[in-house]
């Protein structure tokens, strides 16, 4: 994968945290650059992993992450201060300030998100704290973006798209396009990540853009 990108710069107008949630779906190098790019550009990240997640990581990325506390060096290739940056909380703890809408965020984003997870947000079936995260997000009108990646996609899933989009949600499928000079997988991953970035409203530059010379 490509170094951690170093030409992010945070918005002076939106200082608030994200959240960022790893669920059971395929597509663990997005979450991976993803943490890389807020990390390293200054932003606090709220990281909630959940089990399934955590075995997509092992199965994709080659790597087993300890569940009650993750190995940021490993996964990432943080250094301490940018790894300083990500405040990691347990799936079943309901008292993190995530969890409440009185603690402000800039947004959350749900990467991948599991066909479970969006059901779950869609029908407001709070049973972790990924959920609640979520649901939090959404009462208090707040950006939700969800990155599925399953494919084809049911008829049920994408009536449960159709109700997290009415609900105020941003539905993300982790769809990357070929038109911006793609010389590796490393490029297609980028893709998507500033997708996500622009919809957070953070500045990058991690990818040529359509018009741009």
């Amino acid at each position: 994968m490509s170094h951690p990108n170093q030409h992010v710069t945070a918005n002076p107008n939106s200082p608030l945290p994200i959240v960022v949630a790893v669920s059971g779906g395929s597509g663990a190098v997005y979450t991976r650059r993803l943490l890389q790019v807020l990390a390293n550009s200054g932003h606090k990240v709220h990281l909630l992993l959940s089990n399934a997640g955590s075995q997509v990581i092992q199965q994709e990325l080659g790597l087993r992450l300890n569940l009650n506390a993750p190995d940021l060096h490993a996964w990432l290739g943080l250094d301490s201060q940018a790894a300083s940056q990500i405040h990691f909380h347990q799936l079943h703890d309901f008292f993190t300030p995530v969890a409440s809408g009185s603690y402000r965020t800039a947004g959350m984003v749900i990467c991948p998100c599991s066909g479970g997870t969006l059901s779950a947000v869609a029908h407001g079936t709070s049973s972790n704290l990924i959920h609640r995260a979520a649901e939090v997000h959404l009462k208090e009108r707040r950006k939700l973006i969800l990155v599925p990646r399953e494919t084809p996609i049911s008829h049920v899933a994408l009536k449960n798209m159709l109700a997290v989009h009415e609900a105020g949600a941003v539905v993300m499928p982790a769809s990357p396009g070929w038109y911006h000079g793609v010389q590796s997988l490393d490029d297609l991953v980028d893709f998507m990540v500033a997708r996500i970035l622009d919809q957070l409203n953070i500045d990058n530059d991690i990818i040529r853009r359509w018009g741009s010379t």
